[in-house]
């Protein structure tokens, strides 16, 4: 079992529900809660100085966003904000604690997501550093699909052109100009605006 089934199924937690562009969490926060997603969509990003924004992850039902937060004793470098209407159950983070003291194979589930987490680190980070703008974006929609999607243009990008900006580092107008040849190159299809890969 993992530990979103076992939350959902211990009725531990209060659900809330955040509409689109509502804070979940914010930059310099202390972590209190664990947030596990009903329902929606959920990104981690900072803006810089001039309000460009760097989205760091997208974590979708299912997901939970800050874990990481709760096994440390630094403030949240990151903004968790909806990108659409969400339920979120909120479990505090000592009811969370004392759940993975009295269940040992949670705690492996936990460290089997703090090591996704850190795997996702290092992806940012390795796409940060690819200058071709087709290679970031191909690694990108690689990591959103669904493993064992494997025939063409079966996977709908769940993302949109801004926030694959936003995630690649890039510039708008050098996304939907790289996605444009992408799609000469049959590499993606665009089908009335949504993105197949």
């Amino acid at each position: 079992m993992t530990i979103e089934e076992f939350l959902i199924n211990a009725n531990i937690g209060r659900v809330k529900r955040y509409d689109t562009g509502d804070t979940i969490f914010c930059e310099g926060s202390t972590p209190n809660y664990y947030y596990l997603i009903i329902e929606g969509s959920v990104k981690l990003s900072n803006f810089d100085e001039e309000g460009k924004e760097s989205i760091h992850n997208i974590a979708v039902k299912g997901q939970s966003v800050g874990e990481f937060l709760l096994f440390t004793d630094r403030r949240s470098p990151c903004n968790a904000i909806a990108i659409m209407p969400c339920e979120i159950l909120r479990v505090s983070s000592m009811k969370f604690y004392k759940l993975l003291d009295g269940h040992p194979e949670l705690k492996m589930a936990m460290i089997r997501k703090l090591s996704d987490s850190l795997f996702v680190a290092v992806l940012m980070r390795q796409m940060m550093s690819i200058k071709d703008p087709a290679s970031k974006l191909t690694l990108l929609m690689d990591f959103l699909k669904t493993p064992g999607q494997a025939a063409n243009f079966s996977f709908q990008v769940p993302i949109t052109r801004q926030q694959m900006a936003s995630i690649t580092g890039m510039r708008v107008e050098t996304t939907i100009r790289t996605l444009k040849l992408m799609e000469k190159q049959g590499l993606v299809k665009i089908i009335k605006r949504k993105i197949f890969y």
